[in-house]
C-alpha cells in the first residue's frame, strides 16, 4: 500500500478505491497542501443511478469528508450522445425532455452523500448542457479539435474493441471523448477543478482531458480511477437476475435493495464494507471477523441507510427478520396492486409474478415455476396455469408470492 500523506488519498487507498492515478506524488502533494476540487460525470441514461455507480459516489463523499470540494457533473449535454466506451452498439438517443427528467431523478440521491452549497456545504451540482449546448461548432473544431489526434483516439481500448468487432462507431459517438475532455477544461475555468475521477474504463477519456487542459490552459490536471468491481463469483456489480439494482425507491423497493446486500457473497463482505459504508476501518474489520451472517445484515443496513435513510433501512431489516426468522407475514414487503375485478376473474400466477416484480417476463416466471422455486402463500406451485382468485387472499387481505427462499412480494387488491 502506497504511503500517502493526504487524508484524501490515504482514505481512498485503505478502502480499496484506487486503481490508477496519473501523478500520485503530485496529486498527493496538492491534496496535502490545500483544498482541491474534483469531479465525476454521470450521464442521465436512466431516471436513477444503480449500485454500479456507488463506488464513484462514495469517492466524492470521501473527497468532501477529507476537506475538499466535489462536483457531481450531470451530463445534460453528453447524455444526448451517450458514452460509447466498451459498448457493443450505440445507445438509444434521448430527447431533451427525457434527459431533463432523468437528471431530476438522479439528483435526489446525491444529497444523502454530499452536502451542497445550498445546505451549507461546498459540493456543486453542475450540468454540462450549460456550456456544451452553447458551443459554436466551427469555433469548437478550431479551438478544441486541433488538439486531438485521430490516430491516438483510434488506439484507445474502448474504441479498438468496437472496431475489432466490426461494430459501427458513429461520428456522433466518436465526438463523445472530445466533449468529455472539454468538460474538464470548462470545470477548471469555472471552479478551478484539477482532478477527474471515474471507473477504470474511463481512463482514456480522462487522460484526454488532462492533455487538453495542458494544451489549452497550460495547467496540470490529474486523473484517478477506481477498479471496475465484480463480485467474488465474477458478476458485475449493480446487476442481478432481475435486472439493474436501482438506487431510487420508485424503481427498486428499499426491501429488495436491502436484500441485495444481505445476499452478498461471504468473500465480498469485508471489501464491500470498506467501499460502501462510512464505518471506521477498525470497526469494519471487527464486524467482518465475526459471524458472517450478522456481518451481511450490518452491511445491508449500513448501505441502505446511506442510500434511503436510516429509518427505511431499519424497517427493511425488520421486515426481513420477521419474514425469515419469525416466520410471520410482514405487510411491509414489496407490494403490487391489482383490481378486485381482476382478482375476481382470476389472475394467472405467471402474470402475478411479473406484476409483483419477481420475474421480468412470463417466460422467466414459467422457468421459476418449472424449477419448483415459486410459492403462493408458502405453498409450492407446480402448475404454471394456476389462477389466483379471491380465495387465495390471506386473512390480512393479500396474496404472498415467493421465488426461492429470499424473494417475496405481496399482491393486494384495491
Amino acid at each position: 500500500m502506497t504511503k500517502f500523506k493526504s487524508d484524501f488519498l490515504r482514505t481512498l487507498d485503505e478502502r480499496g478505491f484506487i486503481h490508477q492515478i496519473s501523478d500520485p506524488e503530485g496529486l498527493d502533494r496538492l491534496a496535502s497542501e490545500g483544498r482541491i476540487t474534483a469531479y465525476i460525470g454521470y450521464d442521465p441514461t436512466a431516471a436513477s443511478l444503480h449500485v454500479g455507480h456507488l463506488t464513484q459516489i462514495m469517492m466524492l463523499h470521501w473527497l468532501q469528508a477529507t476537506g475538499h470540494r466535489p462536483i457531481a457533473l450531470m451530463g445534460g449535454g453528453t447524455g444526448m450522445i451517450g458514452d460509447p466506451s466498451f459498448k457493443d452498439e450505440a445507445r438509444k438517443l434521448l430527447g431533451v425532455e427525457g434527459i431533463r427528467s432523468n437528471i431530476e431523478g438522479i439528483k435526489a440521491k446525491f444529497g444523502n452523500f454530499l452536502t451542497f452549497e445550498e445546505a451549507g456545504g461546498n459540493a456543486i451540482m453542475a450540468n454540462n448542457a450549460d456550456w456544451l449546448l452553447e458551443l459554436n461548432y466551427v469555433e469548437f473544431l478550431r479551438d478544441v479539435g486541433q488538439h486531438f489526434s485521430v490516430n491516438r483516439m483510434l488506439s484507445f481500448d474502448s474504441v479498438k474493441q468496437r472496431l475489432d468487432r466490426e461494430q459501427s462507431l458513429s461520428f456522433l459517438e466518436f465526438n463523445y471523448m472530445i466533449l468529455q475532455a472539454y468538460d474538464f477544461v470548462e470545470l477548471n475555468k469555472r471552479y478551478d477543478c484539477v482532478l477527474q475521477m471515474g471507473g477504470s474504463d474511463q481512463w482514456g477519456n480522462i487522460v484526454n482531458g488532462i492533455d487538453l487542459g495542458h494544451r489549452m490552459l497550460g495547467r496540470q490536471f490529474y486523473a484517478l480511477t477506481s477498479p471496475l468491481l465484480t463480485t467474488a463469483s465474477g458478476q458485475k456489480m449493480g446487476k442481478s437476475l432481475g435486472g439493474a439494482m436501482w438506487l431510487n425507491a420508485d424503481m427498486m423497493s428499499v426491501y429488495d435493495f436491502w436484500q441485495y446486500w444481505r445476499n452478498t457473497e461471504d468473500a465480498d463482505v469485508l471489501r464491500f464494507m470498506k467501499l460502501f459504508t462510512i464505518l471506521p476501518i477498525d470497526e469494519i474489520e471487527r464486524v467482518a471477523a465475526g459471524d458472517i451472517n450478522e456481518a451481511k445484515k450490518r452491511l445491508a443496513t449500513e448501505v441502505t441507510g446511506l442510500v434511503h435513510g436510516r429509518a427505511a433501512a431499519e424497517e427493511a431489516a425488520e421486515t426481513a427478520r420477521a419474514t425469515f426468522e419469525a416466520g410471520t407475514l410482514d405487510l411491509s414487503l414489496p407490494t403490487a396492486e391489482v383490481s378486485h375485478a381482476e382478482l375476481n376473474a382470476g389472475i394467472g400466477v405467471l402474470n402475478a409474478l411479473v406484476k409483483a416484480g419477481l420475474a421480468g417476463s412470463n417466460g422467466e416466471a414459467r422457468r421459476h415455476v418449472s424449477s419448483g422455486a415459486v410459492r403462493v402463500n408458502d405453498a409450492v406451485v407446480e402448475d404454471e396455469r394456476l389462477s389466483l382468485g379471491e380465495n387465495a387472499l390471506l386473512p390480512e387481505g393479500v396474496v404472498k408470492l415467493s421465488v426461492g427462499k429470499k424473494r417475496h412480494a405481496l399482491l393486494r387488491p384495491v
